[in-house]
């Protein structure tokens, strides 16, 4: 099997897209630059301009025109910077591919937010739900989920995002590699989940979409801020020598408990991991592109402080 790597590094999770339906078949490499938004003044001193918000740093990407009411059914903790939300979606028109995204409208706030489902489109299917994972900081949305949303909170919700993964029953196995910082695991959380669950119909119908290898490498600073990690362990010894994962953290200062110690590394995510040795394969930095036959691997990070 010939395979090409193509590496997305420091994306923001809005940003993804899956193997399918994107690049080349052939080796490519492509480039996506990280947003940081940064300038240089006449004396060399580096500052920070204005971040764009999330409608204006995703104006050129795809938006479906369905704009479905939600109602907030659910509300945990998912660590102790990160809010989970369930939301009962009122329009059954809606849908969304693993690692897309939605435009979250607030009532009374002006601001829109931006935040990537965590959840599988199956999820969606059976139940009429989607969850997101929101961290707390000063943006007015995601302030408003830690210090004003509760049960039965009414918002609405817009799907986007040119990044998803979606294969098709008749497409190859595809073997990939995701790399997650942070609540940046958001949307590859979503892609694991789907892929498993395209994995389960087809172990049981016969059919549909055979899964490759996941490798999954997630960092953050420490255990308690690793997201959906029982469920990622869970995932990995439902799909032994399938699904694998690494876990990284840099600032651990309490002993990392049993279950977990065997999985966990103290230390960054080591630049090696994005770069394959293999000559078949390429690693770098991706720019965005809209052609869209398979390839064999593919590798995505995802990275948010």
């Amino acid at each position: 099997m010939a395979n090409a790597t193509i590496y997305v590094g420091f994306a923001v999770p809005q940003l993804l897209r899956g193997a399918c339906r994107i690049f080349p078949s052939h080796s490519a490499l492509v480039v996506l630059r990280h947003s940081a938004f940064c300038y240089c003044t006449v004396n060399g001193t580096i500052k920070s301009k204005r971040k764009m918000d999330h409608l204006e740093r995703t104006a050129n990407n795809f938006r479906q025109e369905v704009i479905s009411q939600a109602k907030v059914c659910g509300i945990t903790n998912e660590s102790e910077t990160v809010k989970r939300l369930r939301l009962a979606i009122a329009n059954k028109d809606f849908t969304f591919k693993a690692g897309q995204w939605v435009d979250f409208f607030i009532p009374g706030v002006a601001v829109v937010g931006g935040f990537s489902i965590c959840s599988s489109p199956r999820l969606l299917e059976r139940e009429g739900v989607l969850e997101l994972a929101v961290k707390h900081t000063v943006h007015p949305p995601a302030h408003w989920i830690h210090t004003e949303c509760t049960l039965d909170s009414e918002v609405a919700l817009r799907v986007g995002g040119d990044f998803f993964f979606d294969p098709q029953p008749g497409d190859s196995p595809v073997n990939l590699v995701l790399i997650a910082g942070g609540v940046g695991i958001n949307p590859l959380f979503s892609i694991l989940l789907h892929i498993a669950d395209l994995q389960g119909y087809q172990e049981g119908k016969g059919n549909g979409y055979k899964m490759g290898t996941v490798k999954l490498y997630y960092s953050a600073k420490n255990t308690s801020e690793l997201l959906f990690k029982k469920n990622i362990l869970g995932l990995v010894n439902a799909f032994p020598g399938k699904i694998t994962c690494r876990f990284h953290v840099t600032q651990q200062s309490s002993q990392i408990c049993k279950e977990l110690q065997p999985h966990v590394t103290a230390c960054r995510i080591p630049a090696a991991t994005s770069t394959f040795t293999s000559s078949s394969q390429i690693s770098g930095t991706a720019q965005l592109g809209n052609s869209k036959p398979l390839l064999e691997e593919h590798c995505c990070s995802c990275c948010r402080s």
